[in-house]
Protein backbone atom coordinates (compact mmCIF):
# COMPACT_ATOMS: atom_id res chain seq x y z
CA UNK A 1 0.00 0.00 0.00
CA UNK A 2 1.09 3.47 -1.00
CA UNK A 3 2.01 6.07 1.80
CA UNK A 4 -1.19 7.90 0.62
CA UNK A 5 -3.04 4.74 0.51
CA UNK A 6 -2.40 4.44 4.68
CA UNK A 7 -2.29 8.11 5.06
CA UNK A 8 -6.08 7.39 3.76
CA UNK A 9 -6.77 4.74 5.76
CA UNK A 10 -6.09 6.10 8.74
CA UNK A 11 -8.06 9.21 8.36
CA UNK A 12 -10.61 6.67 7.37
CA UNK A 13 -10.56 5.01 10.92
CA UNK A 14 -10.30 8.05 12.49
CA UNK A 15 -13.64 9.83 10.83
CA UNK A 16 -15.42 6.26 11.44
CA UNK A 17 -14.10 6.18 15.16
CA UNK A 18 -15.67 9.71 15.92
CA UNK A 19 -19.11 8.31 15.37
CA UNK A 20 -19.22 6.54 18.68
CA UNK A 21 -16.99 8.79 20.34
CA UNK A 22 -19.26 11.00 20.37
CA UNK A 23 -22.03 9.62 21.60
CA UNK A 24 -20.38 8.14 24.14
CA UNK A 25 -18.66 11.35 24.62
CA UNK A 26 -22.36 13.09 24.67
CA UNK A 27 -24.27 10.69 26.81
CA UNK A 28 -21.43 8.86 28.94
CA UNK A 29 -18.86 11.53 29.61
CA UNK A 30 -21.27 14.78 29.57
CA UNK A 31 -23.62 13.35 31.94
CA UNK A 32 -20.77 11.79 34.37
CA UNK A 33 -18.67 15.02 33.94
CA UNK A 34 -21.75 16.83 35.04
CA UNK A 35 -22.40 14.79 38.02
CA UNK A 36 -18.85 15.38 39.91
CA UNK A 37 -19.08 19.15 38.79
CA UNK A 38 -22.40 19.38 40.80
CA UNK A 39 -20.52 18.10 43.59
CA UNK A 40 -17.09 19.34 43.43
CA UNK A 41 -17.87 22.69 42.36
CA UNK A 42 -20.86 23.44 44.78
CA UNK A 43 -21.11 26.63 44.69
CA UNK A 44 -19.21 27.46 41.40
CA UNK A 45 -16.28 26.99 43.13
CA UNK A 46 -13.45 23.99 42.52
CA UNK A 47 -13.74 22.67 46.30
CA UNK A 48 -12.08 19.05 47.02
CA UNK A 49 -12.09 20.09 50.96
CA UNK A 50 -15.73 18.84 50.84
CA UNK A 51 -14.91 15.68 49.08
CA UNK A 52 -12.26 14.71 50.94
CA UNK A 53 -14.54 15.44 54.56
CA UNK A 54 -17.08 13.10 52.68
CA UNK A 55 -14.51 10.11 52.48
CA UNK A 56 -13.16 10.98 55.95
CA UNK A 57 -16.66 9.92 57.34
CA UNK A 58 -17.18 6.51 59.36
CA UNK A 59 -19.83 5.48 57.15
CA UNK A 60 -18.13 6.42 54.15
CA UNK A 61 -15.24 3.88 55.58
CA UNK A 62 -17.70 1.45 56.58
CA UNK A 63 -19.66 1.46 53.02
CA UNK A 64 -16.15 1.32 51.25
CA UNK A 65 -14.45 -1.31 53.52
CA UNK A 66 -18.07 -3.69 52.91
CA UNK A 67 -17.99 -3.07 49.51
CA UNK A 68 -14.19 -4.63 49.04
CA UNK A 69 -14.40 -7.76 51.62
CA UNK A 70 -18.25 -8.53 49.63
CA UNK A 71 -16.98 -8.28 46.49
CA UNK A 72 -13.22 -9.78 47.58
CA UNK A 73 -14.79 -12.80 48.91
CA UNK A 74 -17.97 -13.43 46.24
CA UNK A 75 -15.04 -13.34 43.88
CA UNK A 76 -12.71 -15.78 45.64
CA UNK A 77 -16.15 -18.58 45.44
CA UNK A 78 -16.98 -17.46 42.34
CA UNK A 79 -13.69 -18.25 40.75
CA UNK A 80 -13.31 -21.80 43.17
CA UNK A 81 -16.53 -22.71 41.44
CA UNK A 82 -15.82 -21.23 38.19
CA UNK A 83 -12.71 -22.99 37.13
CA UNK A 84 -14.10 -26.99 37.54
CA UNK A 85 -17.10 -26.17 35.83
CA UNK A 86 -15.24 -24.27 32.98
CA UNK A 87 -12.96 -27.58 32.66
CA UNK A 88 -16.38 -29.37 32.75
CA UNK A 89 -17.94 -27.50 30.46
CA UNK A 90 -15.64 -26.56 27.76
CA UNK A 91 -13.44 -29.73 27.87
CA UNK A 92 -15.25 -32.51 28.38
CA UNK A 93 -18.16 -34.04 26.15
CA UNK A 94 -21.41 -35.36 27.43
CA UNK A 95 -25.18 -34.84 26.28
CA UNK A 96 -26.78 -31.97 27.01
CA UNK A 97 -23.66 -29.91 27.34
CA UNK A 98 -24.62 -26.91 25.68
CA UNK A 99 -27.84 -26.48 27.29
CA UNK A 100 -25.77 -27.03 30.88
CA UNK A 101 -23.31 -24.05 30.14
CA UNK A 102 -26.93 -21.81 28.90
CA UNK A 103 -28.31 -22.14 32.01
CA UNK A 104 -25.19 -21.57 33.97
CA UNK A 105 -24.61 -17.96 31.94
CA UNK A 106 -28.96 -17.21 32.36
CA UNK A 107 -28.21 -15.53 36.27
CA UNK A 108 -25.50 -12.98 34.56
CA UNK A 109 -28.34 -11.42 32.05
CA UNK A 110 -31.17 -11.39 35.00
CA UNK A 111 -31.79 -8.24 36.27
CA UNK A 112 -30.04 -7.68 39.41
CA UNK A 113 -33.38 -6.65 41.10
CA UNK A 114 -34.89 -9.96 40.04
CA UNK A 115 -31.54 -12.15 41.19
CA UNK A 116 -31.71 -10.40 44.43
CA UNK A 117 -35.33 -10.94 44.77
CA UNK A 118 -34.63 -14.50 44.28
CA UNK A 119 -32.19 -14.95 46.65
CA UNK A 120 -34.25 -13.59 48.87
CA UNK A 121 -37.05 -16.27 48.35
CA UNK A 122 -34.91 -18.90 48.96
CA UNK A 123 -33.62 -17.71 52.21
CA UNK A 124 -36.80 -16.45 53.54
CA UNK A 125 -38.22 -18.03 56.81
CA UNK A 126 -40.82 -19.43 54.25
CA UNK A 127 -37.85 -20.69 51.59
CA UNK A 128 -35.86 -23.82 51.17
CA UNK A 129 -33.14 -22.58 53.06
CA UNK A 130 -34.79 -20.34 55.76
CA UNK A 131 -33.77 -22.55 58.48
CA UNK A 132 -30.51 -21.13 58.20
CA UNK A 133 -31.45 -17.76 58.57
CA UNK A 134 -29.84 -15.64 56.14
CA UNK A 135 -32.18 -12.71 55.72
CA UNK A 136 -31.06 -9.53 55.85
CA UNK A 137 -27.56 -10.68 56.47
CA UNK A 138 -24.32 -9.71 54.28
CA UNK A 139 -24.19 -13.91 53.53
CA UNK A 140 -26.96 -13.24 51.66
CA UNK A 141 -25.46 -10.70 49.56
CA UNK A 142 -22.69 -13.01 49.34
CA UNK A 143 -25.22 -15.80 47.90
CA UNK A 144 -26.54 -13.34 45.34
CA UNK A 145 -22.97 -11.93 44.27
CA UNK A 146 -21.74 -15.31 43.22
CA UNK A 147 -24.73 -16.56 41.49
CA UNK A 148 -24.81 -13.60 39.47
CA UNK A 149 -21.01 -13.76 38.36
CA UNK A 150 -20.06 -17.47 38.27
CA UNK A 151 -20.96 -17.42 35.24
CA UNK A 152 -18.32 -14.98 34.21
CA UNK A 153 -15.77 -17.14 34.98
CA UNK A 154 -16.94 -20.40 33.48
CA UNK A 155 -17.28 -18.55 30.15
CA UNK A 156 -13.96 -16.70 30.19
CA UNK A 157 -11.86 -19.49 31.67
CA UNK A 158 -13.31 -22.37 29.78
CA UNK A 159 -13.06 -20.26 26.25
CA UNK A 160 -9.34 -19.99 27.21
CA UNK A 161 -9.47 -23.91 28.16
CA UNK A 162 -10.88 -24.90 25.31
CA UNK A 163 -7.93 -23.28 23.02
CA UNK A 164 -5.04 -24.56 25.15
CA UNK A 165 -2.95 -27.16 23.32
CA UNK A 166 -3.25 -30.75 24.69
CA UNK A 167 0.77 -31.61 23.97
CA UNK A 168 2.65 -30.32 26.94
CA UNK A 169 -0.04 -31.91 29.17
CA UNK A 170 -0.13 -34.59 27.22
CA UNK A 171 3.79 -35.17 27.24
CA UNK A 172 4.34 -34.13 31.24
CA UNK A 173 1.85 -36.90 32.31
CA UNK A 174 4.05 -39.02 29.77
CA UNK A 175 7.05 -38.42 31.93
CA UNK A 176 5.04 -40.13 34.86
CA UNK A 177 3.76 -36.52 35.98
CA UNK A 178 -0.13 -37.15 38.40
CA UNK A 179 -3.17 -35.40 36.73
CA UNK A 180 -3.24 -32.67 39.69
CA UNK A 181 1.06 -32.23 38.68
CA UNK A 182 -0.29 -31.75 35.41
CA UNK A 183 -2.61 -28.69 36.35
CA UNK A 184 -0.46 -26.99 38.49
CA UNK A 185 2.88 -27.04 36.28
CA UNK A 186 1.19 -26.50 32.84
CA UNK A 187 -2.29 -26.08 32.47
CA UNK A 188 -2.97 -23.19 35.78
CA UNK A 189 0.32 -21.29 34.13
CA UNK A 190 -1.35 -20.95 30.65
CA UNK A 191 -4.69 -20.41 32.34
CA UNK A 192 -3.47 -17.89 34.84
CA UNK A 193 -4.17 -14.56 32.49
CA UNK A 194 -7.76 -15.57 31.83
CA UNK A 195 -8.48 -16.55 36.18
CA UNK A 196 -7.34 -13.09 36.61
CA UNK A 197 -9.13 -11.83 33.80
CA UNK A 198 -12.21 -13.17 34.90
CA UNK A 199 -11.59 -12.51 39.00
CA UNK A 200 -10.56 -8.70 37.96
CA UNK A 201 -14.12 -8.53 35.86
CA UNK A 202 -16.11 -10.71 38.67
CA UNK A 203 -14.60 -8.12 41.20
CA UNK A 204 -16.21 -4.92 39.05
CA UNK A 205 -19.26 -6.38 38.86
CA UNK A 206 -19.30 -7.36 42.04
CA UNK A 207 -18.38 -3.81 43.35
CA UNK A 208 -21.07 -2.65 41.04
CA UNK A 209 -24.19 -5.11 41.79
CA UNK A 210 -26.65 -1.85 42.45
CA UNK A 211 -29.79 -3.97 42.58
CA UNK A 212 -28.77 -7.11 43.87
CA UNK A 213 -27.74 -5.10 47.40
CA UNK A 214 -30.07 -2.87 47.31
CA UNK A 215 -32.82 -5.88 47.48
CA UNK A 216 -30.91 -7.75 49.70
CA UNK A 217 -28.99 -5.55 51.83
CA UNK A 218 -32.05 -3.03 52.98
CA UNK A 219 -31.74 -0.14 54.97
CA UNK A 220 -28.77 -2.01 57.22
CA UNK A 221 -26.14 -2.67 54.62
CA UNK A 222 -24.85 -0.38 51.49
CA UNK A 223 -22.24 -0.93 49.11
CA UNK A 224 -20.78 2.01 46.99
CA UNK A 225 -23.31 1.58 44.49
CA UNK A 226 -26.25 1.75 46.88
CA UNK A 227 -24.99 4.28 48.76
CA UNK A 228 -24.60 6.76 45.45
CA UNK A 229 -28.22 6.07 44.82
CA UNK A 230 -28.92 7.30 48.64
CA UNK A 231 -26.75 10.17 48.39
CA UNK A 232 -28.34 11.12 44.51
CA UNK A 233 -32.26 10.06 45.08
CA UNK A 234 -32.88 10.29 48.81
CA UNK A 235 -30.22 13.12 50.62
CA UNK A 236 -29.75 15.70 47.87
CA UNK A 237 -25.81 15.33 48.76
CA UNK A 238 -24.19 15.56 45.49
CA UNK A 239 -20.65 16.06 47.36
CA UNK A 240 -20.39 12.69 48.48
CA UNK A 241 -21.74 10.79 45.76
CA UNK A 242 -19.20 12.68 43.71
CA UNK A 243 -16.28 11.46 46.46
CA UNK A 244 -18.15 7.95 46.30
CA UNK A 245 -18.21 8.39 42.18
CA UNK A 246 -14.09 9.35 41.90
CA UNK A 247 -13.47 6.50 43.86
CA UNK A 248 -15.12 4.25 41.92
CA UNK A 249 -14.08 5.24 38.56
CA UNK A 250 -10.11 5.27 39.82
CA UNK A 251 -10.76 1.76 40.71
CA UNK A 252 -12.47 0.98 37.42
CA UNK A 253 -9.83 2.85 35.54
CA UNK A 254 -7.37 0.84 37.47
CA UNK A 255 -8.87 -2.81 36.87
CA UNK A 256 -9.75 -2.40 33.04
CA UNK A 257 -5.89 -1.48 32.89
CA UNK A 258 -5.04 -4.51 34.39
CA UNK A 259 -7.52 -6.94 32.38
CA UNK A 260 -6.72 -4.84 28.88
CA UNK A 261 -2.83 -5.98 30.14
CA UNK A 262 -3.98 -9.61 30.89
CA UNK A 263 -6.26 -9.84 27.10
CA UNK A 264 -2.96 -8.40 25.21
CA UNK A 265 -1.31 -12.04 27.04
CA UNK A 266 -4.45 -13.84 26.40
CA UNK A 267 -5.96 -13.44 23.83
CA UNK A 268 -4.28 -14.32 20.68
CA UNK A 269 -4.12 -12.27 17.39
CA UNK A 270 -4.47 -15.26 15.15
CA UNK A 271 -7.48 -17.85 15.88
CA UNK A 272 -6.12 -20.67 17.67
CA UNK A 273 -7.60 -24.38 17.06
CA UNK A 274 -10.20 -25.12 19.36
CA UNK A 275 -9.47 -28.55 21.02
CA UNK A 276 -12.21 -31.34 20.62
CA UNK A 277 -14.07 -32.19 24.10
CA UNK A 278 -12.83 -35.93 25.52
CA UNK A 279 -15.39 -38.21 27.59
CA UNK A 280 -15.43 -37.93 31.17
CA UNK A 281 -13.25 -40.06 33.33
CA UNK A 282 -12.86 -41.38 36.72
CA UNK A 283 -10.31 -38.27 37.56
CA UNK A 284 -12.83 -36.02 36.39
CA UNK A 285 -15.71 -36.76 39.08
CA UNK A 286 -14.53 -34.23 41.69
CA UNK A 287 -14.67 -31.59 38.92
CA UNK A 288 -17.91 -32.98 37.71
CA UNK A 289 -19.41 -32.86 41.20
CA UNK A 290 -18.40 -29.32 41.92
CA UNK A 291 -20.33 -28.20 38.40
CA UNK A 292 -22.92 -30.37 39.42
CA UNK A 293 -23.13 -28.65 43.05
CA UNK A 294 -23.00 -25.31 40.68
CA UNK A 295 -26.01 -25.62 38.65
CA UNK A 296 -28.11 -26.79 41.56
CA UNK A 297 -26.70 -23.93 43.38
CA UNK A 298 -27.70 -22.11 40.38
CA UNK A 299 -31.31 -23.46 40.05
CA UNK A 300 -32.59 -22.94 43.80
CA UNK A 301 -32.94 -19.54 43.67
CA UNK A 302 -35.13 -19.83 40.35
CA UNK A 303 -36.50 -22.52 41.79
CA UNK A 304 -37.83 -20.71 44.66
CA UNK A 305 -38.88 -17.90 42.60
CA UNK A 306 -41.02 -19.73 40.88
CA UNK A 307 -42.59 -21.20 43.67
CA UNK A 308 -42.80 -18.03 45.53
CA UNK A 309 -44.75 -16.87 42.30
CA UNK A 310 -47.77 -19.79 42.71
CA UNK A 311 -48.07 -19.75 46.28
CA UNK A 312 -50.44 -17.09 48.26
CA UNK A 313 -51.60 -18.18 51.80
CA UNK A 314 -50.31 -21.41 52.04
CA UNK A 315 -52.26 -22.93 48.66
CA UNK A 316 -51.04 -22.94 44.69
CA UNK A 317 -52.35 -20.25 43.00
CA UNK A 318 -52.26 -18.05 39.47
CA UNK A 319 -53.59 -14.88 40.96
CA UNK A 320 -50.34 -13.51 41.07
CA UNK A 321 -50.12 -13.71 37.16
CA UNK A 322 -53.53 -12.79 36.89
CA UNK A 323 -52.41 -9.36 38.66
CA UNK A 324 -50.12 -8.80 36.14
CA UNK A 325 -52.82 -7.43 33.59
CA UNK A 326 -53.98 -4.72 36.27
CA UNK A 327 -51.87 -1.47 37.32
CA UNK A 328 -51.42 -3.08 40.93
CA UNK A 329 -54.18 -0.83 42.66
CA UNK A 330 -53.17 2.35 41.02
CA UNK A 331 -49.52 2.10 41.35
CA UNK A 332 -48.82 2.41 37.53
CA UNK A 333 -50.30 4.45 34.92
CA UNK A 334 -50.33 1.56 32.90
CA UNK A 335 -50.48 -2.44 33.64
CA UNK A 336 -47.65 -4.64 34.60
CA UNK A 337 -47.68 -6.61 31.20
CA UNK A 338 -47.69 -3.85 29.32
CA UNK A 339 -44.46 -2.37 31.32
CA UNK A 340 -42.85 -5.73 29.73
CA UNK A 341 -44.22 -4.62 26.21
CA UNK A 342 -42.75 -1.30 26.87
CA UNK A 343 -39.22 -2.80 27.60
CA UNK A 344 -38.97 -5.02 24.98
CA UNK A 345 -39.75 -1.92 22.44
CA UNK A 346 -36.82 -0.06 24.51
CA UNK A 347 -34.57 -3.41 24.69
CA UNK A 348 -35.04 -3.12 20.65
CA UNK A 349 -33.95 0.13 20.20
CA UNK A 350 -31.19 0.04 22.55
CA UNK A 351 -29.84 -2.78 20.82
CA UNK A 352 -29.57 -1.95 17.80
CA UNK A 353 -28.17 1.53 18.69
CA UNK A 354 -25.65 -1.07 20.69
CA UNK A 355 -25.16 -3.36 17.98
CA UNK A 356 -24.34 -0.04 15.33
CA UNK A 357 -21.81 1.64 17.99
CA UNK A 358 -19.76 -1.89 19.02
CA UNK A 359 -19.23 -3.54 15.49
CA UNK A 360 -17.60 0.61 14.48
CA UNK A 361 -15.57 0.28 17.90
CA UNK A 362 -14.61 -3.23 16.68
CA UNK A 363 -13.93 -2.51 13.61
CA UNK A 364 -11.49 0.58 14.39
CA UNK A 365 -9.72 -1.28 17.44
CA UNK A 366 -8.64 -4.27 15.64
CA UNK A 367 -7.72 -2.67 12.46
CA UNK A 368 -3.52 -4.14 12.29
CA UNK A 369 -1.15 -0.84 12.87
CA UNK A 370 2.87 -1.66 13.09
CA UNK A 371 3.74 1.82 14.92
CA UNK A 372 3.98 1.92 18.80
CA UNK A 373 1.64 5.25 18.56
CA UNK A 374 -0.77 3.29 16.72
CA UNK A 375 -0.96 0.10 19.17
CA UNK A 376 -1.09 3.20 22.22
CA UNK A 377 -4.07 4.86 20.42
CA UNK A 378 -6.01 1.43 19.39
CA UNK A 379 -5.62 0.32 23.29
CA UNK A 380 -6.80 3.78 24.77
CA UNK A 381 -9.73 4.03 22.24
CA UNK A 382 -10.44 0.14 23.57
CA UNK A 383 -10.38 1.26 26.97
CA UNK A 384 -12.74 4.36 26.87
CA UNK A 385 -15.60 1.95 25.33
CA UNK A 386 -14.95 -0.17 28.57
CA UNK A 387 -15.73 2.60 31.08
CA UNK A 388 -19.60 2.14 31.14
CA UNK A 389 -19.28 -1.28 32.54
CA UNK A 390 -17.80 -0.35 35.57
CA UNK A 391 -18.98 3.39 36.55
CA UNK A 392 -22.12 3.37 38.24
CA UNK A 393 -25.45 3.20 36.42
CA UNK A 394 -26.54 5.20 39.05
CA UNK A 395 -23.96 8.17 38.26
CA UNK A 396 -24.75 7.72 34.63
CA UNK A 397 -28.90 8.13 35.05
CA UNK A 398 -28.61 10.87 37.67
CA UNK A 399 -26.26 12.30 35.25
CA UNK A 400 -28.79 12.39 32.59
CA UNK A 401 -31.27 14.49 34.46
CA UNK A 402 -28.40 17.00 35.21
CA UNK A 403 -26.56 17.57 31.81
CA UNK A 404 -29.72 16.51 29.27
CA UNK A 405 -32.25 19.26 30.20
CA UNK A 406 -31.62 22.16 28.72
CA UNK A 407 -30.81 23.25 25.31
CA UNK A 408 -29.86 22.35 22.99
CA UNK A 409 -29.59 19.02 24.77
CA UNK A 410 -33.03 19.07 26.36
CA UNK A 411 -33.94 14.99 26.16
CA UNK A 412 -35.27 14.23 29.67
CA UNK A 413 -38.60 13.79 28.06
CA UNK A 414 -37.45 12.29 25.09
CA UNK A 415 -38.37 8.60 24.27
CA UNK A 416 -35.02 7.84 23.12
CA UNK A 417 -33.14 8.21 26.63
CA UNK A 418 -33.91 5.29 28.30
CA UNK A 419 -32.58 2.80 25.36
CA UNK A 420 -29.18 5.23 24.94
CA UNK A 421 -28.70 4.45 28.37
CA UNK A 422 -29.32 0.73 28.34
CA UNK A 423 -27.00 1.10 25.01
CA UNK A 424 -24.23 2.22 26.54
CA UNK A 425 -24.52 -0.40 29.28
CA UNK A 426 -24.47 -3.34 26.59
CA UNK A 427 -21.77 -1.72 24.57
CA UNK A 428 -19.20 -2.88 26.32
CA UNK A 429 -20.23 -6.35 26.26
CA UNK A 430 -21.02 -6.33 22.44
CA UNK A 431 -17.57 -5.03 21.78
CA UNK A 432 -15.86 -7.77 24.44
CA UNK A 433 -18.12 -10.35 22.22
CA UNK A 434 -16.69 -8.94 18.36
CA UNK A 435 -13.19 -7.78 19.25
CA UNK A 436 -11.72 -11.48 19.50
CA UNK A 437 -13.72 -12.63 16.49
CA UNK A 438 -12.65 -9.82 14.35
CA UNK A 439 -8.83 -9.64 15.42
CA UNK A 440 -8.81 -13.27 14.88
CA UNK A 441 -9.37 -12.72 10.71
CA UNK A 442 -6.00 -12.62 8.92
CA UNK A 443 -5.06 -9.56 7.33
CA UNK A 444 -4.01 -11.02 4.81
CA UNK A 445 -7.52 -11.88 3.43
CA UNK A 446 -8.16 -8.27 3.02
CA UNK A 447 -5.27 -7.54 1.35
CA UNK A 448 -5.87 -10.22 -1.30
CA UNK A 449 -9.49 -8.71 -1.53
CA UNK A 450 -8.14 -5.37 -1.98
CA UNK A 451 -5.88 -6.49 -4.70
CA UNK A 452 -8.74 -8.17 -6.61
CA UNK A 453 -9.40 -4.88 -7.12
CA UNK A 454 -12.16 -4.66 -3.82
CA UNK A 455 -12.69 -1.45 -2.75
CA UNK A 456 -13.18 -0.83 1.43
CA UNK A 457 -16.48 -1.66 1.56
CA UNK A 458 -16.91 -4.41 -0.55
CA UNK A 459 -13.63 -6.25 1.58
CA UNK A 460 -15.55 -4.93 5.17
CA UNK A 461 -18.35 -6.85 3.21
CA UNK A 462 -16.70 -9.99 1.57
CA UNK A 463 -14.31 -10.91 4.33
CA UNK A 464 -15.27 -9.07 7.88
CA UNK A 465 -18.90 -9.76 7.57
CA UNK A 466 -18.51 -12.67 6.24
CA UNK A 467 -16.95 -13.88 9.90
CA UNK A 468 -18.49 -11.55 12.06
CA UNK A 469 -22.53 -11.63 11.44
CA UNK A 470 -23.01 -14.91 13.16
CA UNK A 471 -21.46 -13.41 16.43
CA UNK A 472 -23.25 -10.15 15.35
CA UNK A 473 -26.61 -11.76 16.18
CA UNK A 474 -25.33 -13.44 18.69
CA UNK A 475 -23.81 -10.43 20.50
CA UNK A 476 -27.57 -8.62 19.38
CA UNK A 477 -29.26 -11.32 21.56
CA UNK A 478 -27.08 -10.47 24.51
CA UNK A 479 -27.38 -7.06 24.27
CA UNK A 480 -30.84 -7.06 24.14
CA UNK A 481 -31.39 -9.38 27.44
CA UNK A 482 -28.85 -6.55 29.22
CA UNK A 483 -30.92 -4.26 27.82
CA UNK A 484 -34.28 -6.10 29.17
CA UNK A 485 -33.07 -6.02 32.94
CA UNK A 486 -31.23 -2.75 33.28
CA UNK A 487 -32.03 -1.01 36.56
CA UNK A 488 -29.73 1.34 37.64
CA UNK A 489 -29.69 3.89 35.25
CA UNK A 490 -33.26 3.46 33.78
CA UNK A 491 -34.54 4.03 37.29
CA UNK A 492 -33.73 7.41 37.25
CA UNK A 493 -34.47 8.79 33.53
CA UNK A 494 -38.13 6.34 33.01
CA UNK A 495 -41.05 8.03 32.09
CA UNK A 496 -44.00 7.61 34.56
CA UNK A 497 -45.75 6.96 31.74
CA UNK A 498 -43.55 4.12 30.28
CA UNK A 499 -41.73 1.99 32.97
CA UNK A 500 -39.75 -1.25 32.61
CA UNK A 501 -40.27 -3.86 33.55
CA UNK A 502 -37.22 -3.92 36.50
CA UNK A 503 -38.33 -0.43 37.23
CA UNK A 504 -42.02 -1.60 38.42
CA UNK A 505 -40.49 -4.50 40.06
CA UNK A 506 -39.10 -2.78 42.44
CA UNK A 507 -41.64 -0.59 43.16
CA UNK A 508 -44.38 -3.20 44.15
CA UNK A 509 -41.37 -4.66 46.71
CA UNK A 510 -41.50 -1.07 48.15
CA UNK A 511 -45.26 -1.26 48.41
CA UNK A 512 -46.94 -3.39 51.02
CA UNK A 513 -49.36 -6.09 50.78
CA UNK A 514 -49.00 -9.93 49.74
CA UNK A 515 -50.07 -9.42 46.44
CA UNK A 516 -48.19 -6.41 45.35
CA UNK A 517 -45.14 -8.94 46.49
CA UNK A 518 -46.25 -11.64 44.72
CA UNK A 519 -47.04 -10.10 41.76
CA UNK A 520 -43.55 -8.90 41.83
CA UNK A 521 -42.51 -12.75 41.79
CA UNK A 522 -44.73 -13.44 39.28
CA UNK A 523 -43.55 -10.51 36.85
CA UNK A 524 -39.71 -11.14 37.61
CA UNK A 525 -40.91 -15.02 36.40
CA UNK A 526 -41.90 -13.50 33.35
CA UNK A 527 -38.61 -11.57 32.96
CA UNK A 528 -36.42 -14.47 33.78
CA UNK A 529 -38.10 -16.57 31.11
CA UNK A 530 -37.71 -14.32 28.54
CA UNK A 531 -34.26 -13.60 29.38
CA UNK A 532 -33.40 -17.54 29.04
CA UNK A 533 -34.87 -18.10 25.81
CA UNK A 534 -32.58 -15.31 24.62
CA UNK A 535 -29.46 -16.79 26.04
CA UNK A 536 -30.73 -20.45 24.80
CA UNK A 537 -30.48 -18.95 21.13
CA UNK A 538 -26.93 -16.89 21.84
CA UNK A 539 -25.81 -19.66 23.15
CA UNK A 540 -26.07 -22.16 19.98
CA UNK A 541 -24.54 -19.03 18.07
CA UNK A 542 -21.32 -19.27 19.91
CA UNK A 543 -18.32 -19.17 17.85
CA UNK A 544 -16.13 -21.96 19.75
CA UNK A 545 -12.41 -20.83 20.63
CA UNK A 546 -13.16 -17.11 20.21
CA UNK A 547 -13.47 -15.85 23.82
CA UNK A 548 -17.31 -14.86 22.62
CA UNK A 549 -20.90 -15.86 20.98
Amino acid sequence: MTVGGRTGARLGLLALAAVPVAVVGVFFVLPVGAMLHRGLWPDGDFDPGAVLDVLARPRTGRVLWFTVWTSTVATVIAVTLGLPAAYVLHRLRFPGRALVRAALLVPFVLPTVVVGLAVRELIAPSGILGSLDLDGTPVAILIGLVFFNVAVVIRTVGVAWESLDRRPGEAAAALGASPWQVFRTVTFPALRPAVVSAASVVFLFCATAFGVVLVLGGVRYSSVETEIYLLTAELLDLPAAAALSLVQMAAVVLLLVVVGRLRAVADPTVRREVAAPVRPRWRDLPAIAVTVATLVAVALPVLALVVGSLRRDGSWTLEHYRALEGTADGLFQISVSDALLASLRIAVDATWMALLLGLIVSFVVTRRTHSRAGRRSRAVLDGFFMLPLGVSAVTLGFGFLIALDEPPLDLRSSPLLVPIAQALVALPLVVRTLVPVLAGVDDRQRQAAASLGAGPLRTLATVDLAVVWRPLLAAGGFAFAVSLGEFGATSFIVRPAEPTLPVVIYRLLGHPGALNYGTALAASVVLAVVTATVILVVERLRVPGTGAW
